[in-house]
């Protein structure tokens, strides 16, 4: 394949993330070779985390995997495709990367229009994608004429800063509300018995705001399980805090942070949600400061926490304000037809 911008043939091949380390750590290296340029305020992330990610993913759907190459054999792009199949089977999510030092000549141009072409293959009529608010992924995605949709607010808890008594002083605040109700925790893939009832807590998330055209994800528990397997590819330490039904029983409540041994002094906040019927009584403050509490002794090189959510989620937003997140940064998501991503004519890349 020659484009606009390089005379020489490249090369895209799929790969498996799995089997083949080389190929890789190729697209490791250039996608953390890219993260100043990228995603400036970010974590760094681990070559574990990465090949659980692009294994076997966030949610375990389908994927495909591409590395381009030049004559000599160099890595100058790759790809990531998920393919959904138990929602949103009409949707395909993108991440290209392009080595810094090949941008701009037209590499992101051909991995785009080859990706719709695996996406169309598959069925796929819509692909998303997501990028900074600034960053040269945005600049990409105009360039293209891909669609803005949501709007996430990436924010960052400094631990340290905490001050003296102001969990416990939260954790008052929350308890009258939450009268009936007890904490459990668990660290690790979720247990059998509580499978079913994290599928349901998922599914909560249900009438979270979506891009137009996006489904709410399928859960059942074994997805849920399956989910669980990234935790373990990726070596992560996954803790869980949730809020149990004492009448009932079932769990109301989850929060789930993962710490990466590779990078500790960095915590990733999960899902954290509510089932409908028992919102209300500050369960969502309350998990969450409990799995503070519990990091403080678990992981005391813990430094920051990051999380997102999207700009109109006004009520977690509310939450994390109070335990005193600050913004650091907006992510964007893009959304394109895949019959234009054929035919885009993208500037650059």
């Amino acid at each position: 394949m020659a484009g606009p911008g390089f005379p020489w043939r490249m090369h895209i091949e799929q790969f498996d993330p799995v089997a083949d380390a080389s190929r890789l750590r190729a697209c490791f290296e250039m996608f953390e070779g890219a993260k100043p340029e990228d995603d400036p305020n970010g974590p760094p992330m681990s070559l574990p985390g990465f090949t659980g990610w692009w294994g076997i993913g966030w949610n375990s759907d389908p994927r495909e995997t591409w590395l381009a190459t030049d004559d000599g054999g160099a890595p100058v792009g790759c790809y990531l495709l998920e393919l959904p199949e138990l929602d949103n089977t009409k949707t395909a999510w993108l991440l290209p990367v392009v080595a810094v030092s090949r941008r701009r000549s037209g590499i992101g141009h051909a991995l785009l229009r080859h990706s719709a072409a695996r996406a169309a293959r598959a069925g796929r009529t819509l692909m998303f994608g997501d990028s900074g608010a600034e960053s040269p992924g945005a600049e990409f995605a105009r360039a293209c004429g891909a669609r803005q949709g949501l709007i996430d607010v990436r924010r960052v808890l400094d631990v340290a800063a905490l001050a003296d008594g102001h969990l416990r002083r939260l954790r008052e605040s929350a308890e009258p509300a939450a009268a009936g109700y007890s904490l459990v925790s668990w660290l690790g893939p979720v247990p059998e018995v509580y499978l079913g009832q994290v599928a349901a807590i998922n599914t909560a998330m249900a009438d979270a705001p979506l891009s137009p055209g996006e489904e709410p994800a399928y859960w059942d528990a074994d997805r849920v399980a399956t989910s669980d397997r990234r935790i373990i590819a990726q070596g992560i330490r996954q803790y869980s805090v949730g809020a149990r039904c004492d009448a009932s029983g079932e769990l109301a409540a989850l929060t789930q942070l993962g710490v990466d041994p590779v990078c500790p002094e960095w915590g990733h906040q999960g899902l954290t949600a509510v089932t409908r019927p028992h919102r209300g009584h500050r369960l969502g403050l309350l998990v969450k400061v409990a799995m503070l509490e519990q990091l403080a002794s678990c992981e005391p090189q813990l430094g920051r926490i990051i999380t997102d959510n999207t700009d109109t989620n006004e009520h977690m937003i509310a939450i994390n304000a109070e335990l005193g997140y600050q913004v650091m940064d907006y992510w964007v998501t893009w959304e394109l037809e895949v019959a234009d991503a054929l035919q885009a004519g993208c500037a650059g890349s």
